[in-house]
């Protein structure tokens, strides 16, 4: 049953790289909008996905029956947005390898918040390879690190740590039955609310072709967040957070197809690593 649940979290975490890539896809080629606007249009089309289970299956919703859970559950809902918000401004504000290899330390934090206060234990193999998937990242993105200690790299620092901490709270409600599609409806929503005001102030007109594309983008932000919800359900961070680096891969092969960006090879290399590593943790969790 174990080997299930792990096969079935590893299924729903690859699930959710490609969703959140296919959503930056679209995110890109919305064009030069307001980051506020292309955020809200990511959580108010979750919101309305979500609710459709939702409302499908309202009797048998699980609900945080005690108020820690409802406590874990806003603080699902504050980190994770905080963190979107924060990545938006680093990709905004540094180069996109810049950005991208700090904002995947998240992993890291998730594994030691959940050592923390879930006592999952980090074995030698796990934690090489994170080692190796992280360093794999690096090769695939090559940072320059120019100016590192500038505030767009603050806030990408800051939206690593606010997104290990929502996807740790997730493990939480994950383990007490709480219902994915309640979690990220409640999530998209309140993420809505704490974006209006912007919008309000700050809305800038668009094409057609860009709603459509911001549609997708909050459809696929859906998938992503389903996948991740139910994929720290299924399993522990620790067996989840190697996974996690393929959305690098599926974004460079979104890069390929739509805007021919041919990988070089150190990309490769790193694509071969990430592959392999996974490869090795399914092999040692057999």
């Amino acid at each position: 049953m174990e080997n299930k649940n792990i096969k079935l979290g590893i299924f729903c975490i690859v699930l959710s790289g490609i969703g959140f890539s296919l959503m930056a896809l679209f995110v890109k080629l919305s064009g030069d909008l307001p980051t506020m606007q292309k955020s809200f249009f990511r959580n108010f089309i979750a919101a309305l996905v979500a609710a459709i289970p939702l409302i499908k299956n309202l009797k048998i919703i699980n609900y945080p029956k005690i108020k820690l859970d409802w406590f874990i559950l806003f603080l699902r809902s504050l980190f994770g947005t905080i963190g979107i918000l924060c990545n938006f401004y680093a990709i905004s504000h540094l180069n996109l390898a810049d950005s991208t290899v700090i904002q995947r330390l998240y992993p890291f934090v998730v594994i030691i918040l959940s050592f923390m206060f879930f006592n999952e234990k980090i074995s030698k193999k796990g934690l090489l390879s994170l080692v190796l998937a992280f360093f794999a990242v690096i090769l695939v993105v090559k940072p320059s690190f120019d100016n590192f200690l500038s505030l767009g790299a603050i806030m990408a620092l800051c939206g690593a740590f606010c997104s290990g901490a929502a996807y740790t709270a997730l493990r939480r409600l994950g383990t007490q039955g709480i219902s994915p599609e309640f979690v990220v409806f409640t999530f998209s929503l309140f993420s809505c609310l704490v974006v209006v005001p912007s919008i309000i102030t700050d809305y800038s007109p668009m094409s057609i072709e860009q709603v459509v594309y911001l549609i997708f983008v909050g459809i696929f932000a859906a998938v992503g967040q389903f996948g991740i919800t139910y994929a720290y359900k299924f399993a522990a961070a620790r067996s989840l957070a190697v996974f996690d680096y393929l959305q690098i891969v599926f974004s460079g092969i979104l890069g390929y197809i739509f805007f021919t960006e041919i990988p070089d090879i150190y990309s490769i290399i790193g694509y071969l690593i990430i592959v392999f590593t996974g490869l090795f943790i399914t092999h040692s969790k057999k």
